[in-house]
């Protein structure tokens, strides 16, 4: 029996969640007609139809058609805004969430446009939730890195409200050493740093995100598990994996949620944290997640409030705002009815 109630109510951070894959079918009808832009699509039938793929090149596909409705500030900050209601329903009380600024300036629309929108709906949710939220500013590593570059260039007026910047989309054949230039700036510039390793791409990646771009931590990060050297490096250094696990069923990292390698990451040592990645996508929020994998591997509570206090540990929040949490964390477990 999945404790889902205890899973909702139990207090989590978000640590890996891109903003535009929370783009719900309902509201991208919603601001095509808002700001009169033709989709590819007759009806939310037919967009949830769509989502019938099987790797990451066809998601990828998908996901920039859907991100052509995002045109004005306030597009961006309604889409966040969605999210962080849901993220809220789910027990999140901090996220750190991507966004893709070379998805919309290249359709023309500013960074400035983006950023501002997204702001707005963090103050929201902030006031309305009580939720802590930092952005991260993802590449898109199917570019070049001197766009890259442009895109950090363009950050710079507001990098007091960046806390990070990360490396996403096509990860076969752009692996982090193509980046590593653009990662040295943005942490001369004080940033964190966050790449996309080893979901699709080998462990050699994963090694390349740790040695040449000197990442904080490591999104997704499964193919670890394939190099013991790698899983022992990642355990004693105390990398946060952000692991997607409705991700990696809907992309075929794994071919059934029974396989997913969740719990053996925990009995390895690796500070794992479960999260949404794309969830409009994937069929799920951070909360189906949990539900999801809890099912799965027969996660008990013991291992939800580990995952949840990894997510914490692993946030790049300071350590008084961490030790706040933990707190919080520990009194919600100490009442929670017996399962």
């Amino acid at each position: 029996m999945i404790d889902s109630d205890f899973i909702a109510g139990l207090p989590k951070a978000e640590l890996h969640l891109h903003i535009e894959g929370s783009l719900e079918p309902e509201l991208m009808f919603a601001l095509a007609k808002r700001n009169g832009i033709a989709i590819p699509f007759a009806s939310i039938e037919d967009v949830r139809a769509a989502y019938n793929f099987s790797r990451l090149q066809d998601f990828l596909d998908i996901y920039y058609a859907g991100a052509d409705v995002l045109r004005e500030a306030q597009d961006f900050h309604d889409l966040a805004a969605a999210y962080f209601d849901r993220a809220a329903a789910d027990g999140v009380v901090h996220a750190e969430i991507m966004f893709d600024p070379q998805t919309h300036t290249a359709r023309g629309v500013a960074f400035e446009t983006v950023i501002t929108g997204l702001l707005s709906a963090i103050d929201e949710a902030k006031a309305k939730h009580g939720m802590s939220v930092q952005l991260i500013l993802s590449f898109l590593r199917h570019l070049d890195e001197a766009d890259a570059i442009a895109t950090l260039d363009a950050a710079r007026p507001w990098v007091d409200r960046i806390g990070a910047v990360g490396l996403d989309s096509s990860e076969l054949g752009h692996p982090p050493e193509k980046f590593a230039r653009v990662f040295a700036q943005a942490r001369a510039l004080g940033l964190k740093l966050v790449a996309h390793a080893g979901e699709e791409g080998p462990p050699e990646y994963v090694y390349q995100a740790l040695d040449l771009l000197g990442v904080d931590r490591l999104d997704h990060g499964n193919r670890s598990l394939e190099d013991p050297l790698l899983v022992t490096r990642l355990a004693r250094s105390g990398m946060t994996l952000t692991v997607c696990p409705l991700s990696n069923l809907k992309l075929c990292v794994v071919d059934d949620m029974t396989a997913h390698p969740i719990d053996r990451m925990l009995r390895e040592g690796l500070r794992a944290t479960v999260n949404s990645d794309d969830p409009a996508y994937f069929g799920g929020y951070i909360a189906d997640n949990y539900r999801a994998i809890a099912a799965a591997r027969g996660l008990g509570r013991d291992d939800l409030v580990t995952l949840a206090r990894n997510s914490f540990l692993g946030s790049f929040l300071p350590d008084a705002a961490v030790t706040e949490h933990l707190a919080r964390l520990d009194a919600y477990v100490a009442q929670a009815p017996a399962a």
